[in-house]
């Protein structure tokens, strides 16, 4: 079984001369992500680059937009690119009247909503367990992804959030 374990924010633990010892949590988040969930594929973001976590949101549609831009929305007063993951990976829309959920990250400054389907938990994966992207990955998904975890009898793909972003 690989070591992925859901995270929790660690309590302070005492050192001996009764100081909080440092959190673990600064050099554990470089291998945690946010797990969600397009077209029924478990994905993951890394958690260093997620802002903020979105329900429902009023996306504006932005004219002459590519495709995979779904359009914007208002963040306490900033604008928002909305990137539509099923548009960027290929894959057909959203059918079943449910809302998009919104994960916020920031690329160069600027703010970019990445819509899935559902929002997941944090996970701590293993670098050792990330495995290369399999061959039979279609290409789309192979050029936009980190790598593979198996997590609960499925595979998680780990999304490059840079590659997903170089839209137009």
């Amino acid at each position: 079984m690989p070591d992925i374990q859901p995270a929790t924010a660690p309590a302070a633990v005492a050192s001996a001369h009764g100081a909080p010892a440092a959190s673990p949590l600064g050099t554990e988040a470089a291998h945690m992500v946010l797990t969600i969930t397009v077209a029924g594929q478990l994905c993951g973001v890394p958690v260093l680059s997620v802002r903020d976590v979105l329900g429902a949101q009023a996306i504006t549609r932005i004219p002459l937009a590519p495709r995979e831009v779904a359009g914007s929305l208002n963040l306490r007063g900033r604008i928002v690119t909305a990137v539509d993951l099923r548009t960027r990976l290929g894959l057909p829309p959203r059918d079943d009247g449910r809302p998009a959920m919104s994960v916020v990250v920031e690329q160069a400054g600027e703010l970019y909503s990445l819509l899935a389907d559902q929002v997941g938990e944090v996970l701590s994966l293993s670098p050792a367990e990330r495995a290369a992207n399999p061959p039979t990955l279609h290409h789309t998904w192979r050029d936009m992804s980190l790598g593979v975890h198996r997590h609960g009898g499925q595979l998680l793909v780990l999304l490059d959030v840079d590659k997903l972003l170089e839209i137009g």
